[in-house]
């Protein structure tokens, strides 16, 4: 009797055992598959993506739009003739306010829209209540335009701290640098955007163009961007496609 019952025991604790690391490895699928968290939250801090996986042969072509009312059809047409649906537009929401068409022209296009926030203000010298409200008055104003889904951030000019990236995280923004920087801003003319743009990118990368007035021969220098990409085996993709299910690259802000 005492023998059956040891036996017994011994069965009960086997099964327990075997119970919970089922549970446990539940618990881990769960987390990586179904939560989904950002791609730059990690255990020591909220970090920005720059570039998507190394390995593919996906690249992203973004356009950051703050002011101007002449260039950034202009573009969305080439993009078009050269049957690109799919790039990333980083919009500044009171430049939005102002042109509820192209905004509107840009999502019909096919292409995603990213925040840079509402009034185009360096967030490295707003207190982090002050970005909030900056962040939450865009999101009005895209939810307004009907823009959905805008889940992408990039800071204007690109100046960002920790505090920036952790109220980003907060809000369920995923701050997108760059990895290639065009210069397009500098007119420094369109053979050297282009060589700027594609001498050196390869799978993964996010490039950094223009769609404001100030650069000026971005739109001249796209069919020849274009060409190059594909000619290198390239496809592009928005950015959400590019770091979605991949391993982005992210550097840590100090």
């Amino acid at each position: 009797m005492n023998q059956f019952h040891v036996i017994h025991m011994k069965r009960i604790k086997q099964v327990a055992i075997i119970m919970v690391a089922a549970f446990f490895t539940a618990g881990i699928l769960y987390v990586e598959n179904v939560l989904n968290y950002p791609v730059f939250s990690t255990s020591d801090g909220p970090k920005a993506i720059y570039r998507g996986e190394t390995k593919g042969n996906e690249v992203a072509l973004t356009f950051d739009i703050s002011w101007g009312d002449v260039n950034a059809e202009p573009i969305l047409e080439t993009l078009k003739k050269q049957k690109i649906n799919n790039a990333t537009f980083f919009v500044s929401a009171s430049w939005a306010e102002r042109h509820p068409d192209v905004i509107k022209r840009i999502v019909e296009d096919g292409h995603q829209v990213g925040s840079m926030g509402y009034a185009y203000t360096n967030y490295n010298d707003l207190e982090p209540d002050e970005v909030r409200k900056d962040l939450s008055l865009a999101q009005e104003v895209f939810t307004e335009l009907g823009v959905k889904d805008v889940t992408l951030l990039r800071p204007p000019g690109g100046n960002f701290n920790k505090d920036v990236l952790t109220v980003a995280q907060k809000h369920g923004y995923t701050v997108v640098h760059y990895s290639i920087n065009s210069d397009d801003w500098k007119n420094p003319g369109v053979e050297l955007i282009v060589k700027n743009t594609t001498s050196k990118i390869k799978g993964g990368d996010i490039v950094l163009l223009h769609a404001s007035d100030s650069a000026k021969q971005t739109n001249k220098a796209l069919p020849a961007i274009l060409n190059a990409i594909s000619s290198k085996n390239l496809k592009n993709v928005t950015v959400g496609d590019l770091i979605a299910n991949a391993n982005a690259k992210s550097s840590e802000i100090k």
